[in-house]
């Protein structure tokens, strides 16, 4: 590690990105040569070539707007693999009346960053700007983010930042303050298959002429990446490299080590499993089959979910369906016992019942009314009838005194209040008449007509 903190910098042929840098405004980049991937190859080069991403690229839009001016403002560019971040970025600063310049996270180090700046200040003395491109942003630590922030601030460098990873989450919130956040979606399939059909008829920078693929399996191919535009043209680089026709035997083939685009670390694992919350609390199985699907097939653990569902069997069910938890916890002991891929039986099965199952949030609402109750007022102690009267000296104090046995009661339930003093009618736990609770609630009724407790004021439907 050098002195400064920084890293020594990689050989250049060990590097994911080399630095790049252009002086000459509006000139645009050097295109990848004929050896380079077919991904890089068919990068669109102008704004028009860009395909998707319409909610932030369309004419009168913020970023449309600066780019069409040349004239960018430091952006974080967000959102999966293959979307167009390192094309869009690219293209900014190739229409930037700036030079540019290319780092990438995974390589550079604080002594990269300050002979970035350093150059940017020399350049701004002449009255030149300077676009520095960071691929990977979220792989700066705090202190290697926080070198860029006086230059970001001070206008000596426009950042444009690139990252697969929540930045809200990953970059630190004074370097989000100084730039705008712009959130790249997956490619549509239509989209995807633009960029394909694009390759294929490209004699240049394409494989016209190389490979004919049949229309039904290049509607597979754009359908199969997941919005992965640089998946996709890998995949089709293979297909080109057999020769001769392609159809959905061949696309499975080449697709065969393409993984699912899942991050179990970061915003997939978060949105899948909240998006499976939802569905089966909305009581639909096919839409939780769905999301669970997701999460299986991403690789993500089986007993993270099945901690969901245990967690979703009382939390949104309850009394409504007591088997509901059940059915959850065997899931999960299914998961330990019997491990992937067969495991993913049993949670199907679990998550099935659970969509369907009667839905009651009421236990729920209750635990978190009592918990609210002890942390605003205090404990209070139970009624002397009710404490602990097992140790000498425990009658003198009148512990147990009086306390009515109520298997001894016709009916099972006394009349003797069991509230602490000052809460005798209050209420926590409120039965729906959904599904079991309807009959926990008529039985709730009952005990407390015996008790002599009031009605409820306002009733659960």
């Amino acid at each position: 590690m050098p002195p400064d903190g920084g890293e020594y910098p990689q050989p250049v042929s060990d590097r994911l990105f080399d630095s790049a840098e252009v002086d000459s405004p509006g000139s645009g980049l050097p295109e990848a040569g004929p050896d380079a991937p077919l991904a890089a190859r068919m990068r669109p080069r102008t704004m028009d070539e860009m395909v998707g991403q319409d909610h932030i690229l369309a004419p009168g839009t913020a970023l449309r707007g600066a780019v069409d001016a040349g004239r960018p403002h430091s952006a974080i560019l967000y959102g999966p693999p293959g979307s167009g971040k390192t094309t869009l970025a690219r293209i900014i600063a190739s229409t930037s009346d700036g030079a540019f310049e290319e780092e990438s996270a995974v390589n550079a180090g604080r002594a990269e960053i300050r002979a970035v700046i350093g150059r940017a200040e020399d350049r701004r003395r002449h009255g030149r700007r300077t676009v520095l491109f960071l691929d990977e942003i979220h792989r700066f630590n705090k202190a290697q983010q926080d070198a860029l922030l006086p230059a970001v601030e001070s206008g000596v460098l426009t950042l444009i930042g690139a990252t697969t990873e929540n930045p809200y989450f990953e970059v630190n919130s004074a370097l989000i303050s100084r730039s705008q956040v712009y959130e790249l979606h997956p490619l549509g399939r239509d989209e995807i298959l633009t960029l394909l059909e694009r390759a294929l008829a490209d004699p240049d920078r394409g494989v016209a002429g190389r490979v004919r693929v049949e229309p039904d399996a290049l509607g597979a191919l754009a359908e199969r990446v997941s919005g992965d535009a640089r998946a996709a043209l890998s995949a089709l680089e293979r297909l080109a490299a057999a020769g001769g026709e392609a159809g959905i035997e061949e696309v499975e083939d080449a697709l065969q080590a393409q993984a699912i685009a899942y991050d179990k670390g970061g915003d997939h694992h978060y949105d899948y499993i909240s998006a499976w919350i939802k569905a089966t609390r909305g009581s639909d199985p096919d839409a939780s089959l769905y999301y669970l699907a997701v999460m299986i097939e991403g690789g993500e653990d089986p007993r993270f979910i099945a901690r969901r569902m245990v967690i979703l069997a009382s939390e949104d069910i309850g009394n409504a369906d007591p088997q509901a938890l059940v059915v959850a916890t065997s899931a999960a002991a299914a998961v330990d016992r019997v491990g992937m891929p067969e495991a993913a039986i049993n949670l199907g099965q679990a998550a099935t019942y659970l969509a369907l199952a009667p839905k009651s949030n009421a236990s729920y609402a209750a635990i978190n009314a009592a918990r609210e109750e002890v942390r605003r007022h205090g404990p209070k102690l139970p009624p002397d009838h009710l404490r602990d009267s097992h140790y000498a000296g425990a009658e003198q104090l009148g512990r147990g005194k009086g306390y009515v046995y109520p298997h001894d009661v016709d009916g099972g339930v006394s009349g003797q209040p069991l509230m602490p003093e000052g809460l005798e009618n209050r209420r926590f736990y409120e039965p729906t008449r959904y599904g079991f609770e309807a009959e926990l609630r008529r039985r709730r009724d009952a005990a407390d007509k015996i008790r002599g407790k009031p009605a409820p004021q306002a009733e659960n439907p």
